[in-house]
C-alpha cells in the first residue's frame, strides 16, 4: 500500500537533492508503484510512538519538498491518503488518474493531520470543504479533488506519459508554494459560520469523539496563524489525540479487523470453493436483506419461499430498500437495475442444484429448520455450502438433518443485512477448513467483517447480548425507568439502548428463543419477566406501535406511562423493593455483564481473540468504537477494577454475577485481555 515507512521519507528527500543539484533537469515527477500513490502513513510508527519510542515527522520533508528550486508534481493513482495527501499536497503541482481517490482520514483513527496536512488543504479546496474531509475523513474523488483546485489536471490513457506531458508544461515557469495561498481562506466572518456548523454537526454524527473537533480547531488555526505558527497548534492537537484512550482504541479497531481474519488452524493456502451463484431460503426480512448483499456484490441470487404471496412480499421490500438507497444516493439508478436482474424469486428448489452456496433464513425455529435441511441435502449437489442464518440454535443439529455435515456452517447477518458490516460465521465440529476458508473469504467480498466463533448458544454476540439485556430489564424491575436506561447506554457511546434495540429487533423473536430454551433455566436463579409480560399483552415494539416505548405512524418513540405503571405493579407483586438507580450504575451493570460473560466465551474457546469479540460488537451491535470494543473498553477500565466491581454485583445480586474464571486470573495477575489475545496461541483454534 507504500505506506510511509521509515526509509521511504529519506529516499524522498535525497531524490529532491539529487534532482536540484542536476542542471539539465527542469522538473521531477513523484508517483507510487504498485497500485496505489501513498495510501498513509504506517499506523505501526503510531503504536511505536505511544509507547514511548522516538518521534518522526514528516513536515521537514514536506517543506524540503515545498522549497525546491525546481517544480515538484505529484501523480497521483489509486489512493493518496493521510500523509499521502500531506506529501501530495506539499507539490507544487499534483495531478492524477480520473479514478484516483485522495482524503485525510486520520480522524477514523481517533488523530488528526499530524505533518501540517490541516493547514495547505484549507489554503487549496477552502475551508469548508477542509473542515469537512479532515473532521469526517471521507475520500474526495480526483474529479471532484479537481474541481476544488486540490488536482490540477486529469490525466486520461497513460498516467506517467501524461505527467511528463504536464511538466514540460510547467519547467522553467514559478514553482507556487502551497504554504504561500492564501486566496482561499476567507474572511473571519464567513469562517465562524462554517466552523460552529462543523462543530454542531460532529456534535450529532460523531457523538463524543474527540478527533474531529480537533480537525476543525487546526484547521481554524490556518484562517488565524501563519503557516508555522498553524502547524504547532496542529501538532499539539495531534498529540493530545494520539495520546488519547480514544485513539488507542481506534488503533486497536483497525488492526483488529485485520487480525480477526488470521484462523490459526487455517492455512492461507486453504482451497476455497467458488461461490458464483447462490440461493435463499426466506424471504422476509433476513432473507431479503441477505439477497441484496449477495447481488450488490454481483452474485446472481435465487430467493425461495413457500408460496407467491411471500414472494411478492419479500420483493417487494427489496424493491423499497433499493429506492431509499437511490433517493439517499448511496446506488444509482441504474446499479439497482442491474442488481435486481440478479435476483431471481422461485417457489421450489428445482434450480438449486446449480448453486454454490444456499443460505437458509427462515423462522427462528430447529424443527423447522431441520426440515429446510432436510430439503437442501436432497435438492443440491455435492460440494454446495449449506449455510443457516440462525442467530441462537445449534449448527451441529442442524447439521444433523444432512447428510454431509462438513459442509454445514453458519453465517449469522445481522439486521438489517443489506447495511450491517458483521457477518459471524459459526463452525460446527464437522464444518470443512475449505467451507470454513470459503466463508471467511466470502465475507471480504460482500463488504462484510467476518469473525469466526463457535457453536453455542447464541454463539458470541447473541450470548453476550443475553446478560447485558438481561441487566437492563433487571435495573427496570429494581426502579429505573425505561428512557433512563436506554439514556445512559447512549450517553455511554452505544448507537441504540438495549430496551430500544428489542423494540427495533422485536421483542417477540427474543420471547420465542426464551420458550425454546425455557427447560435450560436453573430452578431458584432469578429470571427476568417483564419483557415476555410486554410480549403477552401483543406489545411486540416497533412492528405493533406498543413495545418498551409507543411509537407514531413513522415510528418515532415517546415514552409510555402504561408501562411505567405496568411494571411498577408487576414488581409490586413480585416483591421486588424500588430504589433511585444512577446512570453510572445502569452503564456498569450492562457492560460488564458484556466483559464477565465475553471472558467466558474466551476461556470456553468459542471465540479464539479478546479482539474477535471487540469486532462482533462494534460492527454489529453499536457499541462505540472509540472505546474499542468491550473487552478493550474493560482493559483501558482496568481488569482490578472491572473484577472487583462485578465482585460488589456478585453480593448484591446473587449467583448470576459470579466471575468468569479468565477476568478473575487476569485481574490478580494484573494483566489484560490484549496480553491474553498476544499469549495465547502457539498454534490451534476453536
Amino acid at each position: 500500500m507504500n505506506a510511509l515507512s521509515p526509509g521511504v521519507p529519506e529516499g524522498i528527500w535525497a531524490a529532491i537533492d539529487e534532482m536540484n543539484g542536476d542542471p539539465p533537469v527542469k522538473a521531477a515527477l513523484v508517483i507510487g508503484g504498485g497500485r496505489t500513490f501513498v495510501a498513509g502513513a504506517d499506523i505501526k510508527e503510531f503504536g511505536k510512538m505511544i509507547s514511548g519510542g522516538p518521534r518522526s515527522s514528516l513536515l521537514p520533508l514536506l517543506l524540503h519538498i515545498e522549497d525546491s528550486a525546481k517544480p515538484v508534481v505529484m501523480v497521483i493513482h489509486g489512493t493518496a491518503f493521510g500523509g499521502g495527501l500531506e506529501l501530495a499536497m506539499a507539490g507544487h503541482y499534483r495531478v492524477a488518474s480520473p479514478t484516483a481517490q485522495v482524503g485525510q482520514p486520520e480522524v477514523k483513527l481517533g488523530i488528526i493531520p499530524g505533518a501540517g496536512g490541516t493547514q495547505p488543504l484549507p489554503r487549496l479546496v477552502g475551508v469548508a470543504k477542509a473542515v469537512e474531509m479532515c473532521a469526517e475523513g471521507k475520500p474526495v474523488s480526483a474529479c471532484e479533488a479537481a474541481t476544488l483546485g486540490l488536482v490540477d489536471r486529469l490525466i486520461k490513457g497513460d498516467l506517467l506519459a501524461g505527467a511528463v506531458a504536464f511538466a514540460r508544461e510547467i519547467s522553467g515557469k514559478p514553482a507556487p508554494k502551497t504554504r504561500e495561498r492564501a486566496e482561499k481562506l476567507g474572511t473571519a466572518t464567513e469562517n465562524a459560520v462554517i466552523l460552529a456548523a462543523a462543530r454542531d454537526a460532529a456534535g450529532k454524527k460523531q457523538r463524543g469523539m474527540k478527533a474531529p473537533l480537533a480537525a476543525i480547531d487546526a484547521v481554524e488555526a490556518a484562517t488565524r496563524l501563519p503557516f508555522e505558527e498553524g502547524c504547532q497548534a496542529e501538532a499539539k492537537l495531534f498529540t493530545e489525540c494520539l495520546f488519547s484512550d480514544q485513539s488507542k482504541a481506534l488503533i486497536h479497531v483497525f488492526f483488529g479487523e485485520r487480525e480477526v481474519a488470521k484462523i490459526p488452524d487455517i492455512p492461507q493456502k486453504t482451497p476455497v470453493i467458488p461461490v458464483n451463484r447462490v440461493a435463499v431460503v426466506g424471504s422476509g426480512t433476513m432473507g431479503g436483506g441477505i439477497a441484496m448483499v449477495f447481488a450488490n456484490a454481483g452474485i446472481p441470487v435465487l430467493l425461495k419461499d413457500v408460496d407467491e404471496a411471500a414472494l411478492n412480499l419479500g420483493m417487494g421490500k427489496i424493491r423499497k430498500n433499493y429506492a431509499s438507497s437511490v433517493q439517499r444516493g448511496r446506488f444509482s439508478q441504474a446499479f439497482v437495475d442491474e442488481r435486481l436482474q440478479l435476483i431471481k424469486p422461485v417457489l421450489n428448489y428445482a434450480a438449486f442444484s446449480d448453486v454454490d452456496m444456499v443460505v437458509e433464513a427462515v423462522f427462528e425455529g430447529m424443527a423447522l429448520k431441520k426440515s429446510v435441511f432436510a430439503d437442501l441435502d436432497r435438492a443440491c449437489r455435492r460440494g454446495t455450502i449449506l449455510a443457516s442464518n440462525t442467530s441462537t440454535l445449534s449448527i451441529d443439529e442442524i447439521a444433523r438433518a444432512t447428510s454431509r455435515p462438513e459442509a454445514v456452517i453458519g453465517t449469522h447477518f445481522f439486521s438489517p443485512a443489506n447495511v450491517m458490516r458483521l457477518l459471524e460465521i459459526v463452525r460446527g465440529k464437522k464444518s470443512s477448513k475449505e467451507v470454513i476458508a470459503t466463508c471467511m473469504q466470502l465475507s471480504k467480498k460482500l463488504g462484510k467483517i467476518g469473525v469466526l466463533v463457535g457453536n453455542c448458544r447464541g454463539f458470541v454476540g447473541n450470548r453476550m447480548f443475553g446478560p447485558y439485556r438481561r441487566e437492563a430489564q433487571f435495573l427496570i424491575e429494581e426502579g429505573a425507568e425505561a428512557e433512563a436506561v436506554d439514556q445512559a447506554l447512549v450517553e455511554f457511546g452505544n448507537a441504540m439502548g438495549p430496551l430500544a434495540t428489542g423494540d427495533l429487533a422485536g421483542l417477540d423473536v427474543g420471547w420465542r428463543i426464551r420458550k425454546e430454551y425455557r427447560h435450560l433455566e436453573k430452578p431458584g436463579v432469578r429470571q427476568p419477566f417483564v419483557e415476555d409480560r410486554l410480549c403477552e399483552l401483543g406489545r411486540y415494539g416497533q412492528k405493533t406501535l406498543k413495545g418498551w416505548y409507543r411509537y407514531d405512524e413513522n415510528r418515532c418513540a415517546s415514552a409510555d406511562p402504561e408501562v411505567t405503571a405496568l411494571v411498577r405493579k408487576w414488581s409490586a407483586d413480585a416483591g421486588i423493593p424500588q430504589r433511585q438507580i444512577s446512570a453510572a450504575e445502569i452503564v456498569d451493570r450492562c457492560v460488564y455483564a458484556l466483559v464477565n460473560e465475553g471472558a467466558r466465551i474466551l476461556e470456553e474457546v468459542y471465540a479464539l481473540r479478546a479482539v474477535d469479540i471487540d469486532s462482533i460488537y462494534l460492527n454489529g451491535y453499536g457499541f462505540p468504537a472509540y472505546r474499542g470494543g468491550p473487552m478493550w473498553h474493560a482493559d483501558t477500565v482496568g481488569l482490578p477494577k472491572v473484577y472487583q466491581r462485578i465482585c460488589e454485583f456478585q453480593q448484591q445480586h446473587g449467583e448470576l454475577w459470579a466471575p468468569a474464571p479468565l477476568l478473575r486470573r487476569l485481574a490478580e495477575a494484573g494483566k489484560t485481555f490484549a496480553e491474553f489475545d498476544k499469549e495465547r496461541f502457539s498454534g490451534g483454534g476453536l
